[in-house]
């Protein structure tokens, strides 16, 4: 894994146990899932507004935002980057059009 999403990963889990007075992250673990999920979900539009206006610093900073918020998620749920790691590289060499037939149901 990225040295860099595995050391937030590890600071992500420690928020778990810190007082939501202390840290941001915290205090989005002790809102709750929704709340989690809201943000995503801003910083998604703002990440798709950055794409638009196609100033490069913008996208990289909104998308570094999106992946910081996803990565909350992840961990809310017990999860890791390492996780979705794997699925991408599950999908790797498969063309988009086979990887979205294997999900039919």
């Amino acid at each position: 894994m990225n040295d860099t999403l595995e050391r937030l990963a590890l600071v992500l889990e420690a928020r778990k146990t810190a007082d939501p007075d202390s840290s941001y992250v915290a205090k989005l673990y002790a809102r709750g899932l929704d709340t989690i999920l809201k943000k995503i979900g801003e910083e998604a539009t703002e990440t798709v507004m950055a794409g638009k206006d196609g100033v490069p610093e913008q996208i990289v900073y909104e998308v570094a935002d999106l992946w910081f918020h996803t990565l909350v998620l992840l961990a809310h749920q017990g999860l890791g980057p390492d996780a979705v790691l794997a699925e991408l590289e599950r999908r790797f060499g498969l063309s988009g059009l086979e990887e979205k037939a294997s999900r039919a149901r």
